[in-house]
Parts: C-alpha cells; sequence; structure tokens
C-alpha cells in the first residue's frame, strides 16, 4: 500500500469534511460499550481528542461519508438482528489507514445489511491512530507489521461477543467478522493469530477465543510484499477460518494483489475460500450500490455465509 495515498485520500475527505469536536455516537436506540474494563493495554497518546467528521463533497452510492478519529477508546455497539434471529453474529472492523474509521460507510451501512438478514452485528470503534501505521511517513517496515492496539481490541471484541453469546442469542460457533481495507487486513490478523497473546487477560471473558468462525475481507491491504509473497506477520494454517474475498481490479490504493496472495495461502492452507474480482469499482466502496457490479456483492456474501452454514440457505 503507498503510504502517499492514503494521505492524499485521508487529507482530501477531512479537508472538505465539516469537523465536530465530539466523540462519535450511534442512531438514537444503540448503546455503544467500553471493550475493556479500565485503560486499554499498551495505551498510547492520540494527536488530540476523539473527533467526528462528514464529507459533504465526494459522495458515494448518492450519501455522504461520515467517520471518526484519534480514537484512544475503544467501543462496541451491538445491533440486534431484524426479524428472525440466525444465531450468528459479526463483528466488524471499518477501514481508514489505521488513522480514521469510516464508521457509516464501512460500518452502519454494514450493520443496516447484517441485522435485516438475521445477523446480530457488533461494530468495533477500535483505537485509532494504530501504531505503527501512520501516514505521515514513508516509516512502516514494508507495512506489514501487525496493527497491535487494533489487533488487541479486536480479539477483545470477538471474546467479548462469545462470552455474552447467551444473553445476545448469538451462537458462540457463529462468530464472524468483517472488514474493509485496514479493517480487511485486521480480518486477517485475526484469522492468523488467534492463538497468541496479545495481551494480559483481564476477566473471564478473556478465556473465550478469539479464533472468528468466518470471515469476510473486503479490498484489504497490508496482505501482500511488494513481492507478491505473503506478508510474514500472516501465519495462516489449516486452522484459518473459512473465508470470502472480494476486490476491484482497478484499486489503486491497496492492489488486487492483495486479495490473490490472501486467496493462494488460504489455498495453500487447505481453508475454504472463496474469491470475487472485478474489474471496475475502485477502493472504499463499502456496500453502496453504485453502476458497478462489484457493490451488488453483499448477495453473493449471503449466499456464501449460507454454504458454510452460518445463516440458512436463501430459498431460490
Amino acid at each position: 500500500m503507498k503510504l502517499w495515498v492514503i494521505a492524499v485520500c485521508l487529507l482530501a475527505a477531512c479537508g472538505s469534511a465539516h469537523a465536530q469536536t465530539n466523540a462519535w455516537q450511534p442512531a438514537a436506540g444503540y448503546t455503544q460499550t467500553p471493550i475493556w474494563p479500565g485503560p486499554p493495554p499498551d495505551s498510547k497518546p492520540m494527536p488530540g481528542p476523539e473527533d467526528t467528521w462528514t464529507n459533504q463533497k465526494d459522495l458515494i452510492g448518492g450519501k455522504t461519508v461520515s467517520g471518526v478519529k484519534n480514537v484512544s477508546q475503544p467501543t462496541m455497539t451491538v445491533y440486534a438482528p431484524k426479524g428472525e434471529n440466525t444465531g450468528a453474529a459479526v463483528v466488524v472492523f471499518p477501514g481508514g489507514g489505521f488513522e480514521i474509521l469510516a464508521m457509516d460507510l464501512e460500518g452502519t451501512d454494514v450493520c443496516d445489511w447484517l441485522t435485516a438478514k438475521g445477523v446480530t452485528c457488533v461494530l468495533l470503534k477500535y483505537r485509532v491512530p494504530s501504531i505503527p501505521y501512520e501516514w505521515q511517513c514513508d516509516c512502516r517496515p514494508h507495512n506489514l507489521q501487525l496493527s497491535m492496539p487494533s489487533l488487541q481490541d479486536a480479539q477483545r471484541t470477538i471474546r467479548l461477543v462469545r462470552s455474552r453469546a447467551a444473553e445476545w442469542h448469538i451462537d458462540p460457533h457463529k462468530v464472524g467478522v468483517l472488514g474493509f481495507s485496514a479493517g480487511g487486513f485486521l480480518v486477517a490478523e485475526v484469522s492468523t493469530n488467534f492463538k497468541r497473546q496479545t495481551y494480559k487477560p483481564v476477566d473471564a471473558a478473556d478465556k473465550e477465543s478469539s479464533r472468528p468462525d468466518f470471515a469476510l475481507a473486503i479490498y484489504p491491504g497490508h496482505v501482500a510484499t511488494d513481492r507478491d509473497t505473503l506478508n510474514p506477520n500472516l501465519p495462516f494454517s489449516h486452522a484459518s477460518p473459512p473465508t470470502f474475498l472480494l476486490q476491484a481490479e482497478d484499486d489503486h490504493v491497496d492492489g488486487v494483489h492483495q486479495t490473490q496472495v490472501y486467496y493462494a495461502a488460504l489455498k495453500n492452507a487447505d481453508v475454504p475460500v472463496e474469491m470475487h474480482l472485478y474489474p471496475h469499482g475502485g477502493h472504499a466502496f463499502g456496500l453502496r450500490p453504485t453502476e458497478n457490479p462489484i457493490t451488488h456483492w453483499p448477495a453473493l456474501a449471503e449466499t456464501w455465509m449460507g454454504s458454510i452454514g452460518m445463516i440458512p440457505v436463501a430459498a431460490p
């Protein structure tokens, strides 16, 4: 991933945005909950207070894009399924180059889709900026290191979901993850490092497994090296979860080789994987329908989740 491309994208978004000096809040009727009972592990100072923004200029699917930056206190927001509960749950990781989080385009929009299909959606607002990822300089060693603060937050959230499974009417064996861009790398991180202790356990929830039962990575980054080999920090194995991959061939931010290398790693590990590549779509389109066919990928994802037994198979 080219850092200057991320920097330009983020600066353009923030430059055309209407800044608000307040923390991100979910819509009325929903409550975000801190995922740590005390200070998060390995806490670092943020560049400033948590701030939300809305890009009024560059619309996607006819809608504005909103997000948050300087997240020091990670939270999760639970969206209960609408209609019949399938028992499945998905933890959603918005993207944003580990600098910001696209909380609607790659967050609440996703929860609207999942809950309509009977899936509990858990939206994670993870810590950003997340070291060692800084767009201000090309100082990330090959851009391949684990994003440790956000990885800690992701593992903790998966464990929390399993620990609350009975309360939330979730099958603890149907807990998946879905992420976009940097969030797609976070999907790869939790799919490969689930045996790694990244923080000291803080309560009984940390006795639960952080391995996802299924995973969806949408235009992921940081998976492939510049030589199109696998990031050595992603030890894929036969224990990695079944995975759904999607990317556009004209993605000039992360590059389609990210998904191709991801796919090859899973195939080599004999893990069930489904990959969809489209010629057009670019980067950061979320799931808002546009003129590009790739934006209709949620229907493919629903079929895939049904095929692996996570949700009921839709009737023909």
